[in-house]
Protein backbone atom coordinates (compact mmCIF):
# COMPACT_ATOMS: atom_id res chain seq x y z
CA UNK A 1 0.00 0.00 0.00
CA UNK A 2 1.29 3.03 -1.20
CA UNK A 3 1.52 6.44 0.80
CA UNK A 4 -1.21 8.17 -1.09
CA UNK A 5 -3.41 4.77 -0.97
CA UNK A 6 -6.01 4.74 1.85
CA UNK A 7 -7.54 2.10 3.05
CA UNK A 8 -11.85 1.66 3.77
CA UNK A 9 -12.97 0.33 7.00
CA UNK A 10 -16.08 -0.70 7.80
CA UNK A 11 -17.78 -2.60 9.84
CA UNK A 12 -19.24 -6.37 9.75
CA UNK A 13 -21.52 -8.25 11.72
CA UNK A 14 -20.90 -11.95 11.57
CA UNK A 15 -23.97 -13.14 13.54
CA UNK A 16 -23.80 -17.27 13.82
CA UNK A 17 -25.99 -19.86 15.42
CA UNK A 18 -22.83 -22.21 15.52
CA UNK A 19 -19.05 -21.48 16.71
CA UNK A 20 -19.20 -18.89 13.89
CA UNK A 21 -16.09 -20.55 12.27
CA UNK A 22 -18.03 -20.99 8.94
CA UNK A 23 -19.35 -17.85 8.63
CA UNK A 24 -16.01 -15.83 9.88
CA UNK A 25 -14.01 -17.58 7.26
CA UNK A 26 -16.62 -16.93 4.37
CA UNK A 27 -16.51 -12.91 5.34
CA UNK A 28 -12.95 -13.01 5.32
CA UNK A 29 -12.50 -14.57 1.82
CA UNK A 30 -15.32 -12.47 0.41
CA UNK A 31 -13.00 -9.27 1.68
CA UNK A 32 -9.85 -10.23 0.62
CA UNK A 33 -11.55 -9.69 -3.22
CA UNK A 34 -11.16 -6.03 -2.46
CA UNK A 35 -8.37 -4.32 -2.64
CA UNK A 36 -7.77 -1.43 0.39
CA UNK A 37 -10.77 -2.24 1.95
CA UNK A 38 -10.73 -3.45 5.67
CA UNK A 39 -13.59 -5.02 7.93
CA UNK A 40 -13.82 -4.27 11.40
CA UNK A 41 -15.13 -7.55 12.38
CA UNK A 42 -17.69 -8.25 15.28
CA UNK A 43 -18.55 -11.74 15.84
CA UNK A 44 -22.07 -13.12 17.85
CA UNK A 45 -21.32 -16.83 18.23
CA UNK A 46 -24.24 -19.58 19.59
CA UNK A 47 -27.04 -16.45 19.64
CA UNK A 48 -29.79 -19.49 19.72
CA UNK A 49 -32.40 -17.06 21.87
CA UNK A 50 -34.25 -13.63 21.42
CA UNK A 51 -32.04 -12.39 24.71
CA UNK A 52 -29.13 -12.88 22.96
CA UNK A 53 -29.97 -11.89 19.58
CA UNK A 54 -31.59 -8.43 21.67
CA UNK A 55 -27.78 -7.87 22.76
CA UNK A 56 -26.14 -7.93 19.66
CA UNK A 57 -28.49 -5.91 17.69
CA UNK A 58 -27.82 -3.27 20.12
CA UNK A 59 -24.11 -3.28 19.76
CA UNK A 60 -24.76 -3.65 15.81
CA UNK A 61 -26.88 -0.34 16.36
CA UNK A 62 -23.68 1.28 17.76
CA UNK A 63 -21.48 0.40 15.23
CA UNK A 64 -23.32 0.86 11.82
CA UNK A 65 -21.81 -1.25 8.86
CA UNK A 66 -23.56 -4.76 7.51
CA UNK A 67 -24.73 -7.53 8.71
CA UNK A 68 -24.12 -11.59 7.52
CA UNK A 69 -25.92 -14.39 9.41
CA UNK A 70 -26.20 -17.83 9.39
CA UNK A 71 -29.28 -18.36 11.63
CA UNK A 72 -31.21 -21.42 11.24
CA UNK A 73 -34.16 -21.16 13.26
CA UNK A 74 -36.99 -19.39 11.31
CA UNK A 75 -38.33 -16.84 14.29
CA UNK A 76 -34.81 -15.63 14.77
CA UNK A 77 -33.73 -15.13 11.39
CA UNK A 78 -37.09 -12.76 11.14
CA UNK A 79 -36.12 -10.85 14.37
CA UNK A 80 -32.68 -10.55 12.97
CA UNK A 81 -34.26 -9.15 9.73
CA UNK A 82 -36.25 -6.99 11.11
CA UNK A 83 -33.98 -5.48 13.24
CA UNK A 84 -31.36 -4.65 10.74
CA UNK A 85 -34.88 -3.16 8.58
CA UNK A 86 -35.35 -1.25 11.24
CA UNK A 87 -31.72 -0.41 11.60
CA UNK A 88 -31.92 0.21 8.18
CA UNK A 89 -28.83 -1.89 7.53
CA UNK A 90 -28.36 -4.82 5.27
CA UNK A 91 -28.74 -8.09 6.26
CA UNK A 92 -26.96 -10.99 4.09
CA UNK A 93 -27.82 -14.40 4.72
CA UNK A 94 -24.74 -15.79 3.74
CA UNK A 95 -25.65 -19.61 3.48
CA UNK A 96 -28.97 -19.43 1.43
CA UNK A 97 -27.91 -18.71 -2.20
CA UNK A 98 -26.19 -22.01 -1.82
CA UNK A 99 -28.45 -24.07 0.32
CA UNK A 100 -31.01 -23.43 -2.02
CA UNK A 101 -29.06 -24.00 -5.47
CA UNK A 102 -28.02 -27.13 -3.29
CA UNK A 103 -31.81 -28.20 -2.30
CA UNK A 104 -33.07 -27.68 -5.77
CA UNK A 105 -30.38 -30.42 -7.23
CA UNK A 106 -30.67 -32.44 -5.03
CA UNK A 107 -34.59 -32.56 -4.17
CA UNK A 108 -34.37 -32.96 -0.62
CA UNK A 109 -35.76 -30.44 2.33
CA UNK A 110 -33.37 -29.06 4.58
CA UNK A 111 -32.56 -29.76 8.34
CA UNK A 112 -33.64 -26.98 11.05
CA UNK A 113 -30.63 -28.62 13.18
CA UNK A 114 -28.28 -25.59 14.47
CA UNK A 115 -24.64 -26.18 14.24
CA UNK A 116 -25.45 -29.73 12.61
CA UNK A 117 -21.82 -29.04 10.68
CA UNK A 118 -20.16 -29.42 14.30
CA UNK A 119 -21.89 -32.62 15.17
CA UNK A 120 -19.74 -34.99 17.45
CA UNK A 121 -19.47 -37.73 14.58
CA UNK A 122 -16.93 -39.83 13.63
CA UNK A 123 -15.53 -37.06 11.29
CA UNK A 124 -15.06 -34.76 14.41
CA UNK A 125 -13.25 -37.47 16.02
CA UNK A 126 -11.51 -38.42 13.46
CA UNK A 127 -10.25 -34.48 13.06
CA UNK A 128 -9.48 -34.57 16.96
CA UNK A 129 -6.93 -37.83 16.77
CA UNK A 130 -5.62 -36.17 13.76
CA UNK A 131 -4.39 -32.72 16.03
CA UNK A 132 -3.14 -34.72 18.60
CA UNK A 133 -0.83 -36.97 16.28
CA UNK A 134 0.51 -33.82 14.76
CA UNK A 135 1.49 -32.36 18.24
CA UNK A 136 2.92 -35.60 19.38
CA UNK A 137 4.83 -35.85 16.16
CA UNK A 138 5.58 -32.33 15.74
CA UNK A 139 8.99 -31.47 14.86
CA UNK A 140 10.88 -34.58 14.79
CA UNK A 141 9.13 -35.88 18.14
CA UNK A 142 6.93 -39.36 17.90
CA UNK A 143 10.57 -41.25 17.51
CA UNK A 144 9.53 -44.23 15.41
CA UNK A 145 5.56 -43.52 15.29
CA UNK A 146 5.53 -42.28 11.78
CA UNK A 147 4.14 -45.48 10.17
CA UNK A 148 0.85 -44.05 11.41
CA UNK A 149 1.11 -40.65 9.62
CA UNK A 150 -0.44 -40.58 6.05
CA UNK A 151 1.84 -37.40 5.17
CA UNK A 152 5.25 -36.57 6.43
CA UNK A 153 6.67 -32.98 5.59
CA UNK A 154 9.96 -32.83 5.26
CA UNK A 155 12.23 -29.25 5.89
CA UNK A 156 14.86 -26.77 7.18
CA UNK A 157 13.66 -24.87 10.12
CA UNK A 158 11.27 -22.08 9.31
CA UNK A 159 9.37 -23.72 6.25
CA UNK A 160 5.71 -23.52 8.04
CA UNK A 161 5.94 -27.55 8.72
CA UNK A 162 4.21 -26.89 12.23
CA UNK A 163 1.45 -25.00 10.72
CA UNK A 164 0.80 -26.84 7.56
CA UNK A 165 0.62 -30.18 9.79
CA UNK A 166 -2.01 -28.46 12.26
CA UNK A 167 -3.94 -27.22 9.30
CA UNK A 168 -3.59 -30.43 8.26
CA UNK A 169 -5.16 -32.23 10.91
CA UNK A 170 -8.19 -30.26 11.03
CA UNK A 171 -9.21 -31.91 7.90
CA UNK A 172 -8.28 -34.96 9.31
CA UNK A 173 -5.44 -35.91 7.65
CA UNK A 174 -2.57 -37.13 10.36
CA UNK A 175 0.44 -35.64 9.40
CA UNK A 176 4.25 -35.65 11.30
CA UNK A 177 6.98 -33.56 10.49
CA UNK A 178 10.65 -33.82 10.49
CA UNK A 179 13.32 -30.78 10.31
CA UNK A 180 16.23 -31.27 8.88
CA UNK A 181 19.29 -30.03 11.11
CA UNK A 182 22.42 -29.13 10.16
CA UNK A 183 25.12 -31.70 11.77
CA UNK A 184 21.96 -34.19 12.67
CA UNK A 185 21.63 -37.23 10.61
CA UNK A 186 17.73 -37.29 9.37
CA UNK A 187 15.91 -40.55 10.78
CA UNK A 188 16.58 -43.47 9.05
CA UNK A 189 12.91 -44.21 10.10
CA UNK A 190 11.74 -42.11 7.42
CA UNK A 191 13.78 -43.66 4.40
CA UNK A 192 11.56 -47.28 5.19
CA UNK A 193 7.94 -45.53 5.28
CA UNK A 194 5.57 -47.14 2.61
CA UNK A 195 2.55 -45.92 3.04
CA UNK A 196 3.06 -42.13 4.05
CA UNK A 197 3.53 -39.52 2.14
CA UNK A 198 6.24 -37.57 2.18
CA UNK A 199 6.91 -34.23 1.10
CA UNK A 200 9.77 -31.77 0.55
CA UNK A 201 9.39 -28.34 1.51
CA UNK A 202 11.36 -25.72 0.01
CA UNK A 203 11.89 -22.06 -0.03
CA UNK A 204 14.00 -19.29 -1.42
CA UNK A 205 16.98 -18.54 0.59
CA UNK A 206 16.54 -14.86 0.91
CA UNK A 207 12.91 -15.51 1.94
CA UNK A 208 14.09 -17.79 4.88
CA UNK A 209 16.93 -15.40 6.16
CA UNK A 210 14.23 -12.93 6.81
CA UNK A 211 11.89 -14.87 8.22
CA UNK A 212 14.86 -16.21 10.34
CA UNK A 213 15.86 -12.89 11.19
CA UNK A 214 12.74 -11.72 12.35
CA UNK A 215 12.19 -14.99 14.55
CA UNK A 216 15.27 -13.99 16.45
CA UNK A 217 14.17 -10.30 17.09
CA UNK A 218 10.77 -11.71 18.29
CA UNK A 219 12.41 -13.72 20.45
CA UNK A 220 15.56 -10.33 21.30
CA UNK A 221 18.36 -13.08 20.44
CA UNK A 222 20.95 -11.12 18.83
CA UNK A 223 23.97 -13.16 18.63
CA UNK A 224 24.78 -13.95 15.22
CA UNK A 225 25.26 -17.90 14.07
CA UNK A 226 25.25 -19.98 11.13
CA UNK A 227 21.51 -20.06 11.59
CA UNK A 228 21.16 -16.76 10.06
CA UNK A 229 24.71 -16.59 8.09
CA UNK A 230 23.77 -16.40 4.25
CA UNK A 231 25.94 -18.92 3.51
CA UNK A 232 24.91 -20.92 5.80
CA UNK A 233 21.53 -20.82 4.92
CA UNK A 234 21.92 -20.99 1.24
CA UNK A 235 23.55 -24.27 1.75
CA UNK A 236 21.14 -25.57 4.23
CA UNK A 237 18.62 -25.15 1.58
CA UNK A 238 20.51 -26.57 -1.56
CA UNK A 239 21.33 -29.60 0.68
CA UNK A 240 17.62 -30.20 1.28
CA UNK A 241 16.90 -30.19 -2.48
CA UNK A 242 19.33 -32.46 -3.37
CA UNK A 243 17.65 -35.05 -0.41
CA UNK A 244 14.25 -34.63 -2.14
CA UNK A 245 15.46 -35.42 -6.02
CA UNK A 246 17.59 -38.42 -4.35
CA UNK A 247 14.46 -40.12 -2.94
CA UNK A 248 12.40 -38.70 -5.38
CA UNK A 249 9.79 -37.03 -2.82
CA UNK A 250 7.17 -34.39 -3.89
CA UNK A 251 8.61 -30.74 -3.26
CA UNK A 252 6.47 -27.66 -2.68
CA UNK A 253 8.17 -24.12 -2.27
CA UNK A 254 6.79 -22.21 0.20
CA UNK A 255 8.17 -19.28 -0.49
CA UNK A 256 5.47 -17.27 -1.64
CA UNK A 257 2.10 -19.47 -0.70
CA UNK A 258 0.48 -19.21 2.51
CA UNK A 259 -0.27 -22.04 4.96
CA UNK A 260 -3.88 -22.68 3.58
CA UNK A 261 -2.04 -23.00 0.26
CA UNK A 262 0.82 -24.83 1.14
CA UNK A 263 -2.11 -27.35 2.59
CA UNK A 264 -3.62 -27.75 -0.29
CA UNK A 265 -0.91 -28.58 -2.24
CA UNK A 266 -0.51 -31.17 0.28
CA UNK A 267 -4.02 -32.73 0.22
CA UNK A 268 -3.82 -32.28 -3.92
CA UNK A 269 -0.86 -34.74 -3.85
CA UNK A 270 -2.34 -36.66 -1.27
CA UNK A 271 -5.57 -37.11 -3.28
CA UNK A 272 -3.64 -37.64 -6.41
CA UNK A 273 -0.79 -39.95 -6.58
CA UNK A 274 3.28 -39.97 -4.97
CA UNK A 275 4.91 -39.37 -8.20
CA UNK A 276 7.90 -37.13 -8.48
CA UNK A 277 6.29 -33.36 -8.34
CA UNK A 278 7.75 -29.91 -8.04
CA UNK A 279 5.08 -27.27 -7.18
CA UNK A 280 6.45 -24.01 -7.48
CA UNK A 281 5.63 -20.90 -5.04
Amino acid sequence: MTASTFATYFHVHLVSDSTGETLNAMARAVCARFENVLPIEHIYALVRSQRQLDRALADIEEAPGIVIHTIVDAELRHALEEGCRRLDMTCIPALDPLVSALSRYLGAALTSRIGVQHALDNDYFNRMDALNYAIGHDDGQGGQDLDAAEVVLVGVSRTSKTPTCIYLAHRGVRAANVPLVPGRPVPERLFELRNALIVGLTVSPDRLLQIRRNRLLSLNEKRESSYIDADAVRDEVIQARRLYEKHGWPVIDVTRRSVEETAAAVLNLLHGGHGQVEILG
